[in-house]
């Protein structure tokens, strides 16, 4: 028998509207809903359903909203299939952490909402981005970015799929690295409409300021299903290393492809995406053609699958 994985979406996926069909259906989602607008403080519901792409776009709204979005669906979800891991890409692995016990939904939407913030305040606006590059080896990208880094630094931020990477770092390094990789051949290598260069060393003040509020305002439990991280794409279910791994997430690149190949090799060969939008589903199918992809992000998907 193979193994199932339930995956969650990260910063990217977000949109107005989003979530409403299921919060407009089920007690359990609406639930969900109120509990972060209460966490909050202000009306995250209200932003989701009405706000503009500026608002939604946020940060500190963004990923919470996300991460409200995956739960709610999840608490409709959770009874009707056996799951034997999570992962969840960049800020979606709190989804997973909820998920899996490790945090309550409260802790974990506040905590969002100030890792939002708290990456925002990092560095000031205009002064990092990131950029994606397509059709490119991982080793041409890593050597450009050593070639381009001194004063200013460009790092790899994400490995989502063969052939897709993202890189952050200080914009000017960034815009550098992106005439480079075309004369090496990239296919495409373009600045992202991003207000942060999240996952890379720019992000060390976001790391410091998470772990402290992760520690002080968090109570983070052993898991009662494993959860395959963002850091290292290693199996961990003890509360320390789960702490561990979403303080190295915040500097430290997403290591997508490799998190998928190892949940494969462990002999996962169903996947089931959870929340807003498709990414992930798009990337899985790019890492692995044989596996089972499924997507659940509107109420339709859901009632499909039951």
């Amino acid at each position: 028998m193979g193994k199932t994985a339930v995956v969650f979406p990260g910063q990217g996926s977000q949109y107005v509207g989003m979530g409403k069909d299921f919060y407009e259906k089920f007690d359990k989602v609406k639930e969900i809903f109120d509990k972060a607008d209460e966490a909050l403080g202000y009306s995250l519901t209200k932003i989701m359903f009405e706000g503009s792409e500026e608002e939604i776009k946020l940060t500190s709204n963004g990923q919470p909203a996300l991460l409200t979005m995956s739960i709610g669906i999840w608490e409709i979800l959770k009874d009707k299939i056996d799951v034997d891991y999570f992962a969840g890409h960049s800020l979606g692995e709190y989804s997973a952490v909820v998920a899996a016990g490790g945090l309550t939904f409260e802790e974990a939407v506040k905590a969002v909402h100030n890792r939002g913030k708290f990456m925002q305040s990092a560095v000031p606006v205009g002064v990092g981005t990131m950029a994606a590059v397509m059709c490119a080896a991982d080793k041409d990208i890593l050597d450009t970015c050593k070639e381009v880094s001194g004063a200013q630094v460009v790092e790899p931020a994400n490995f989502n799929c063969p052939g897709q990477v993202v890189v952050a770092g200080h914009t000017e390094a960034v815009e550098e690295f992106c005439a480079k990789m075309k004369e090496k051949g990239a296919k495409r290598a373009m600045v992202l409409p991003v207000s942060a260069p999240f996952h890379c060393t720019l992000m060390k003040p976001a790391r410091e300021e998470m772990a402290k509020y992760l520690k002080e305002e968090t109570q983070i439990r052993d898991l009662n299903t494993p959860i395959f991280n963002n850091a290292d794409s290693k199996i961990e279910n003890k509360a320390e290393d789960v702490y561990d791994a979403l303080c190295r997430q915040i500097d430290g690149p997403v290591m997508w492809t490799e998190l998928i190949r190892n949940m494969i090799e462990d002999g996962v060969d169903r996947f089931i995406e959870v929340g807003a939008g498709k990414v992930l589903t798009g990337l899985i199918k790019k890492i692995d053609k044989t596996v089972t992809v499924e997507n659940i992000s509107t109420v339709a998907d859901f009632e499909k699958g039951e």
